[in-house]
């Protein structure tokens, strides 16, 4: 990418014949003279991944152009300056040695990035470009994600082993970092929290005496890469008899979030058979349950503008299981939706005293064995 730009650049500042003349052969007195455009065409032009456009009818990423001189507001060399930068800071984490992240990208330069997300969508595309996985650019993405069980224990390149907890969560380290893991005790499921306080009441009621091991994963709802990479790895690591479900909000934007979990992201689609965790299930919330929990219609939430695009645009993807568009399809004729919050509102466990999270789960699982 640097010598292509490079290459073009020469040619650029110094006249390439094959540029410039090529439109002006033959007698220039016979030619009638040309109008001068009011556009500049673009002279460099380089060539990156567009994740957001998905793959070609070949299975091949799609790509955007960075051009210049190109008309635009913050000045038309500002992309390739960006991509140049990053480009950089990459090549300078792999010479060292030294991991770098995102963030440190960014603070290397505020202004010139702007944002965080300009960072995070160079590091992407650049990855997806040759097709490679973000470590092996040497730079991570900061881990958001908790696990909680004192029957885990991740083992790390460095030598150094980290043991869960029963009572709170443990940051889950980077995929980078971590060499193996293995479990101490008897775990027969994994269970994946969307939010963090649904979590921290979990391990607060003592979930991981029942058996049980959560996972936390934060971010804006939406899991980060660590978190994934971890599931994954359970998935891939332990018995296939040992379940792995999701605990997530009873709306689209919930399903969404599993849908990352199953199927990977489609920003990231390069890098989905080492993410995606196919074996994952759906333990709740359904829109279908709230009958069965003693939760009325008028106790959910109603449906937005914004929820019901949110729906109509999931309903169109090819690779959605059939309960889950029955699902959203209810919730579009109810006009409701739950969080897993209402859970705790309900009846259920109420008569043997105990809470209804810990109810709702118990019965649940208890079907799915």
């Amino acid at each position: 990418m640097v010598l292509d730009y490079l290459t073009q650049l020469n040619e650029a500042a110094f006249g390439d014949a094959s540029r410039s003349d090529s439109e002006s052969s033959g007698d220039e007195e016979s030619q009638p003279p040309l109008k001068k455009s009011k556009v500049a065409r673009p002279k460099i032009e380089v060539r990156i991944a567009n994740r957001k456009k998905g793959v070609d009818e070949n299975g091949n990423v799609e790509t955007r152009r960075i051009r210049f001189p190109k008309a635009t507001p913050s000045g038309s060399a500002r992309p390739l300056a960006q991509l140049f930068n990053v480009l950089d800071v990459t090549h300078e984490a792999l010479l060292t040695g030294i991991p770098t992240t995102k963030r440190d990208v960014f603070y290397k330069d505020v202004g010139q990035f702007g944002s965080q997300g300009v960072v995070d969508q160079l590091v992407d595309d650049i990855a997806a470009t040759w097709d490679l996985q973000r470590s092996d650019l040497n730079i991570r993405a900061a881990s958001k994600g908790l696990v909680a069980g004192s029957g885990i224990a991740v083992h790390l390149i460095s030598g150094e082993t980290l043991t869960g907890n029963d009572t709170e969560g443990m940051n889950i380290p980077v995929g980078e970092d971590i060499e193996s893991f293995s479990l101490l005790n008897d775990v027969k499921w994994i269970i994946v929290v969307e939010k963090e306080a649904v979590f921290q009441t979990l391990c607060r009621l003592g979930i991981t005496n029942h058996e049980m091991m959560p996972v936390y994963a934060q971010g804006k709802g939406y899991p980060d890469v660590a978190t994934r990479h971890l599931i994954k790895s359970l998935a891939d690591g332990l018995d296939a008899n040992i379940p792995i479900v999701a605990l997530v909000d009873c709306d689209a934007f919930g399903l969404d979030i599993l849908s990352v979990y199953r199927y990977g992201s489609k920003v990231m689609q390069h890098e989905n058979d080492h993410l995606a965790t196919r074996r994952i299930k759906w333990l709740g919330l359904r829109t279908s349950e709230m009958s069965g929990l003693g939760i009325d219609y008028d106790s959910m939430l109603p449906i937005s503008k914004h929820d019901e695009k949110k729906i109509l645009a999931m309903l169109q993807r090819p690779n959605l299981p059939k309960k889950w568009k029955m699902e959203l399809m209810r919730s579009l004729h109810l006009r409701r939706k739950a969080e897993i919050e209402i859970i705790s509102a309900s009846s259920i466990g109420e008569e043997a005293g105990v809470h209804p999270l810990l109810a709702y789960l118990s019965a649940k699982t208890a079907t799915m064995v």
